[in-house]
């Protein structure tokens, strides 16, 4: 369901991109194994979340590949799992090989963390929403916000138009924070929701009275933060309440409590642990089987 809200240009730009920086000009070592087809197969060698189909599936449609897939997206598999077969032209499959895994793993590796977050609070009962952040890689967010879904969680504003956000600089900058609102609520008209970082309670119910959508309360400790939250659900019930900052796996349980209605974490897309996937010509069938031996198509 997540792939179906990718846009195909956009993903197959996307391919184009990674493949001409990864070859300009000339493929000399794809000179030597030359156009022969032949069949590869890709392995997932750690545990985890499966993500990152639709970018591989663009990347093999740029260079004319075929791809078979043995599992789905988002399945949680172990190791060692055989995940595609992928045929065409040897020198073809060569250059898909590296971009391909690159993207496999880190996609996985967002998605496992996001599932293994989500499950903490699930177990717990908490009814709010996990969400990542918009620190991601430069060039990367497009698979690295959609991992996050794949692993069901919230993937937070995508970039700056999706929603507005009045951080500290902004504050300072407008003279105070109902100034910032009533000149973003000017710009925006009805259409995008607010939301405000707050270093505090005052600025948390600044913020709520100048009719913010959404307050963040900004690295406040766990009790802080139950405290502040459940003063904000007195006074301003309509108004979403969001923490974040320093939020990890470890201590999310922490912060989960019944007056919070988002815990955003930057973990889950900063630092995480990519996943291993190799990809491997795959061995001959038929009598002469042997696991050294290309299979020519």
């Amino acid at each position: 369901m997540c792939e179906n809200v990718l846009h195909p240009l956009r993903l197959q730009n996307l391919a184009r991109e990674w493949l001409l920086e990864d070859t300009s000009n000339f493929d000399f070592a794809g000179g030597v194994v030359g156009d022969q087809r032949c069949e590869f197969t890709i392995y997932m060698k750690s545990p985890g979340v499966l993500a990152g189909i639709p970018f591989a599936n663009a990347i093999f449609t740029e260079l004319n590949l075929q791809v078979t897939w043995l599992q789905k997206e988002g399945d949680r598999l172990r190791p060692i799992t055989e995940v595609a077969k992928v045929s065409g032209p040897s020198k073809n499959l060569l250059l898909a090989e590296r971009i391909v895994l690159n993207v496999l793993c880190r996609a996985s590796g967002v998605a496992t963390a996001a599932a293994r977050m989500s499950d903490i609070i699930q177990k717990a009962g908490w009814r709010g929403a996990i969400a990542g952040s918009r620190k991601t890689t430069p060039g990367f967010r497009m698979v690295e916000k959609y991992a996050l879904m794949v692993g069901g969680v919230d993937m937070h504003r995508y970039d700056l138009s999706s929603m507005i956000m009045l951080k500290d600089n902004h504050i300072i900058l407008s003279g105070s924070i109902d100034q910032a609102i009533k000149k973003a609520r000017q710009l925006s008209g009805f259409a995008l929701k607010i939301e405000v970082e707050c270093r505090s309670l005052a600025e948390a119910q600044e913020a709520c009275q100048a009719n913010c959508d959404v307050v963040m309360l900004d690295n406040f400790e766990p009790e802080e933060c139950k405290r502040a939250a459940l003063t904000l659900k007195l006074q301003y019930p309509n108004v979403l309440v969001e923490v974040s900052g320093g939020i990890t796996e470890e201590n999310v349980l922490h912060y989960a409590n019944p007056w919070t209605d988002i815990l955003s974490s930057s973990s889950l897309v900063q630092g995480y642990p990519t996943l291993d996937f190799s990809m491997k010509v795959s061995p001959a069938r038929g009598p002469e089987d042997s696991r050294f031996k290309t299979r020519f198509l």
